[in-house]
């Protein structure tokens, strides 16, 4: 940028730090905590103009968003208050149309770029296996959800290795294996691992009329029906699904009933108003061979189950994270209709290991797995693991106009 271009930018638009940054299948714009606005609604309002929100357009074009539920989100990370964290994380969903950042739930898939960011930002030292190559542990206080996460961060050098072999379905390009911990993951911000106290519920839904669901807080609240209930496969694509105006309605009507179920909402109009982002909508069926989006084949031998999801009211273009950790879960305990999915399919075949579960998306597989244990009364879940990956796509400022900061 020339001198004069400086200068016209000082006067029209103030400069904040912030690091663009793919973590899994999503993206998002990270801030240092220090760096915005201690005030919240101020906050908010600049965040929402980086990322371009609302607009009626939904293009998000006059910002940093994407235009999707993925590519829409803000990470704000800062040194942690705890003594066994190194950082705490907030997570914030941006509403594309509308004025709102959903600040109720997590994103396991930036998750994984939170601990990058943190040793990028000098918030963790990249000490490794003590000769700066190895696995950097970053231990990872959760805000929105109140949990702890665990992020190993490959480094060489002492610097952050983003560049390996890994591959995750969703994602174009290889890049270097981030395990991700999510400990003792059941609950979270005052719910129980089934709010209900059932694993598996009737929601009569207005409209739609009874769906069964296992309605479950594990990674972020999630609802949980079969395919069936909504006649369909659950092989379903999200070009096609996008398009159904009346099929998006009924998800919305069921998934906002499960919220008004789980106590997140009084109403299911409060829920779709105010909590667009959680609990998230997650449709289950047996083993089925499909094309993924990107023609890869799927078989149904390879997977223990088809799921698909939906955040911000649209079919998930691959497996939310924290969806991932709600079905890993869901499948340890034999009573939701994840696992009867799952044991039904598996008749004959020996037992299932909920620490290998293999899930079939849209965008091809994923693996993750949960520790899980009944201790006579209630359920323990130790720990869910899955594996992402993360990359630095922009380090430098973003801008916002000054007409922003006025009140």
């Amino acid at each position: 940028m020339s001198s004069a271009d400086q200068a016209f930018a000082a006067r029209t638009q103030r400069a904040i730090r912030a690091c663009y940054m793919r973590g899994g299948t999503s993206k998002g714009v990270f801030f240092l905590a220090e760096d915005l606005p201690q005030d919240p609604v101020l906050r908010d309002r600049l965040l929402l103009r980086i990322i371009g929100s609302p607009d009626a357009y939904g293009k998000q074009t006059d910002g940093m968003g994407g235009a999707t539920s993925s590519t829409s989100k803000v990470v704000i990370v800062g040194p942690s208050m705890r003594s066994d964290c190194d950082v705490d994380y907030l997570f914030g969903q941006v509403a594309i149309g509308e004025p709102v950042i959903d600040w109720s739930g997590n994103c396991g898939n930036l998750t994984a770029a939170v601990g990058p960011f943190a040793i990028d930002r000098c918030l963790v030292q990249a000490n490794g296996d003590g000769d700066g190559d190895g696995r950097v542990a970053v231990r990872i206080w959760q805000a929105n959800i109140r949990k702890r996460i665990v992020c190993h961060v490959p480094v060489q050098g002492g610097q952050v290795q983003e560049d390996g072999d890994f591959e995750l379905d969703g994602v174009t390009f290889p890049a270097a294996e981030i395990p991700i911990h999510f400990m003792d993951p059941a609950g979270g911000d005052g719910q129980a691992l089934f709010p209900t106290g059932r694993a598996v519920d009737v929601l009569d839904v207005p409209g739609v009329g009874p769906v069964q669901a296992s309605l479950i807080t594990a990674g972020n609240p999630t609802v949980l029906v079969h395919a069936q209930a909504l006649g369909l496969t659950g092989t379903e694509m999200p070009a096609d699904f996008n398009r159904d105006a009346s099929l998006l309605a009924r998800c919305e009507a069921i998934r906002a009933c499960g919220a008004v179920a789980m106590g997140l909402a009084a109403s299911v109009q409060e829920a779709t108003q105010q909590r667009p982002a959680t609990p998230k909508l997650a449709f289950v069926s047996p083993p089925a061979a499909y094309k993924s989006s990107a023609g890869k084949a799927v078989q149904a031998g390879d997977i223990d189950l088809c799921v698909r999801i939906l955040s911000m009211g649209v079919l998930h273009h691959a497996l939310t994270g924290t969806g991932a950790i709600a079905l890993a879960v869901a499948a340890a305990v034999p009573e939701t209709l994840a696992r009867q999915v799952i044991d039904q399919t598996r008749a004959g075949q020996g037992a299932f290991d909920p620490a290998q579960l293999r899930l079939g998306h849209p965008s091809g597989t994923l693996q993750v797995g949960a520790e899980a244990s009944f201790d006579g009364q209630q359920w323990q879940i130790a720990r869910a693991i899955v594996s992402r990956s993360a990359r630095r796509l922009m380090d430098g400022q973003v801008f916002v106009p000054e007409r922003c900061w006025a009140a």
